[in-house]
């Protein structure tokens, strides 16, 4: 992940766009696609956002998965990246191989990149990514701070991969808030 990252002011038609997009792969993938979720930044209203959208697909292998998709990702213009875990939050002792996915990113169409996280059902980065999305949503009061933090932390890095590097531990720290939240309410993954 290179280059400056960008974050700019939420865009009420992201909605719509990612609905196109989880519809235009739940056609392409198939059955092996469980689930095809809008996550990220750009899935919570009033959220400022990099301006691309990240999907979720929920799988029940990551393997049969990675065999199934590479064709039709491909002819719409996604590739593979070689990333093939996500971070492990801080304080958590878990083995590294629960947090695996498969990732393809589009880039080069402004109206709609996308990171496209290929995970496992019921894995805990699976969870996680509809965890976080899901308590901000309930949450709108802290979605201004959250966004400015963003901005700030946008303008301070020179490379996407800092940013990210930097941005894993706050939402690391609004994921042990979202957890007891989502004791409290019952919240689940995939109802």
């Amino acid at each position: 992940m290179t280059g400056r990252p960008v974050v700019v002011p939420h865009d009420p038609d992201w909605k719509e766009r990612a609905a196109r997009l989880r519809a235009e792969l739940r056609r392409v993938l198939g059955p092996v696609a469980l689930h095809v979720e809008h996550i990220g930044s750009t899935s919570i209203p009033g959220m400022a956002a990099k301006p691309l959208f990240d999907l979720q697909v929920s799988v029940l292998d990551l393997h049969e998965a990675e065999r199934v998709f590479g064709g039709p990702l491909e002819a719409l213009g996604f590739t593979m990246s070689p990333y093939r875990s996500d971070h492990v939050p801080a304080g958590l002792e878990d083995d590294p191989a629960r947090w695996a996915k498969r990732l393809w990113t589009r880039r080069g169409r402004p109206e709609d990149e996308v990171n496209l996280h290929v995970r496992v059902l019921g894995a805990p980065n699976d969870r996680l990514a509809l965890l976080f999305r899901d308590w901000f949503r309930a949450h709108p009061l802290a979605v201004p701070a959250y966004a400015d933090f963003k901005r700030r932390l946008a303008g301070a890095v020179r490379e996407t991969g800092d940013y990210s590097d930097v941005k894993d531990p706050v939402v690391d720290l609004v994921a042990v808030v979202a957890e007891e939240w989502a004791a409290e309410t019952g919240w689940t993954a995939h109802p």
